[in-house]
């Protein structure tokens, strides 16, 4: 019994974690998360019968005894008609509810991939180990980069466009959508809405390198006001920095190799090879989950991204102890 105690107490915590509403697939947000969602319940609930009519019939089976004396060879030749009748329904009724299955999975399959308006389009490049976040407009001057976090407005259909730049990721935001594969070459869509405002996080979905865990995305929903002053401020530059520690800063940035790697909008500052730094400030998360952005995490990974997340392709860079805190001071200013 003590056994059985500690055993309940520690599946118990696993299973209510599934329940947590900030990723989750039973806790769906929109209606194609809803479909996948009935889908699962069709899927357990059938399978769930038949596991139960499996242990009752072993069960009963256990239960009953040969009378002992019986020759276990001697043909019954009544009771092996029965048998092979009851062998024959059972077939039939497993390939009836495999076709039954298949086709409620294909008419899920067809609703989720009908193509629909695209009220906001955004193309998403899968990295080692983040993500690209491009919002595209017809209109040049409302398109800007950014990465990791998404912000979408509710009740808009969302296109998403993935790509990868290296190896196969696979996004997937379980209350909002099902897994999709970015793909290098390759682009695949999935479209989605979202019903109810909230922050939903997300995950890569196929095993894609050493830091394959810690490549989370969070999706902020919004009301369509707010997302529109959110996009709005995304779409202007880099603020100019005011105090002589963020001027500092920029000069720091700008001297040492991180120019290289990132873009800054409204500076000299053009790189392409990690995030784009131009809201940096505006984020909560470091290293697509790793760490919450606060100064020491943000000290932390500058000083030493390796030992942060071991791996990742952002080189160390040897900053001189008193360039430290203006380059934070510039950083944090970028919001």
């Amino acid at each position: 019994m003590r056994a059985l105690r500690a055993a309940i107490i520690a599946v118990v915590p696993l299973l209510l974690a599934g329940c947590d509403r900030h990723q989750s697939v039973i806790l769906p947000a929109g209606p194609e998360a809803v479909t996948l969602a009935n889908l699962f319940w069709s899927f357990l609930a059938v399978l769930m019968l038949i596991w139960v009519l499996v242990l009752l019939v072993l069960a009963v089976g256990l239960m009953r005894s040969r009378p002992i004396g019986d020759d276990p060879l001697a043909l019954q030749p009544v009771a092996e008609q029965r048998y092979g009748r009851i062998v024959s329904a059972l077939a039939l009724a497993t390939g009836v509810i495999v076709v039954g299955l298949s086709l409620v999975s294909y008419d899920a399959q067809a609703r989720l991939f009908s193509p629909g308006d695209a009220g906001l389009t955004l193309k998403i490049v899968g990295h080692q180990w983040w993500w690209e976040i491009q919002y595209e407009d017809a209109d040049p001057s409302r398109t800007f980069t950014t990465a990791n976090e998404l912000h979408l407005p509710v009740g808009v259909p969302i296109t998403l466009k993935l790509t990868s730049s290296d190896v196969i990721h696979s996004f997937w935001v379980p209350s909002l959508m099902g897994k999709m594969d970015a793909i290098t070459g390759r682009e695949n869509q999935v479209q989605f809405t979202i019903e109810e405002p909230g922050t939903y996080r997300g995950q890569c979905a196929e095993f894609c390198g050493a830091q394959h865990a810690h490549m989370a995305i969070v999706v902020r929903a919004e009301t369509p006001e707010d997302f529109s002053d959110w996009r709005t401020a995304q779409t202007a530059p880099a603020a100019s920095p005011d105090t002589d520690g963020e001027k500092a800063g920029l000069e720091v940035f700008l001297s040492n190799p991180c120019v290289s790697c990132h873009a800054i909008r409204g500076t000299p500052a053009g790189g392409r090879t990690g995030p784009d730094l131009t809201h940096l400030a505006s984020r909560s998360m470091l290293g697509a989950g790793t760490l919450p952005l606060t100064r020491g995490a943000l000290a932390a990974w500058i000083t030493d991204p390796q030992g942060t997340k071991p791996g990742v392709h952002m080189p160390l860079v040897m900053l001189r102890p008193a360039d430290l805190h203006p380059l934070l001071d510039y950083l944090e200013s970028l919001e």
